[in-house]
C-alpha cells in the first residue's frame, strides 16, 4: 500500500510539472522574420493572416516552413502592410 501511496505521488508531481510545458508549446509557437530582425507568433490569428494571404496571392494552402524562401519574404513584406 505504501509502495503504490509512493508511485502515485511521484506520477502526480511529474503531471504537474509537465502540464503546463505542454499546454504553452502547443498553444503557439514563433517564427523568426530574418528581414525585420523580431520573431513573429504564430496562432490562430497569425494563421488566418496567412490563409489570407495564400487567397489573395492566388497560392495553394502550404506550411509556411515549408514555402521557398522568397514567397516566405513576400508573406513578411504583406503582412507588415497590414
Amino acid at each position: 500500500m505504501r509502495y503504490h501511496h509512493h508511485i502515485t505521488k511521484l506520477f502526480t508531481i511529474a503531471t504537474l510539472a509537465v502540464t503546463p510545458l505542454t499546454l504553452a508549446a502547443c498553444a503557439s509557437h514563433q517564427t523568426y522574420d530574418p528581414y525585420y530582425g523580431d520573431r513573429q507568433r504564430w496562432n490562430s490569428v497569425e494563421d488566418g493572416f496567412y490563409r489570407r494571404w495564400e487567397g489573395e496571392t492566388g497560392r495553394a494552402h502550404l506550411d509556411f516552413g515549408r514555402r521557398p524562401v522568397e514567397e516566405q519574404r513576400a508573406y513578411y513584406g504583406w503582412r507588415r502592410q497590414r
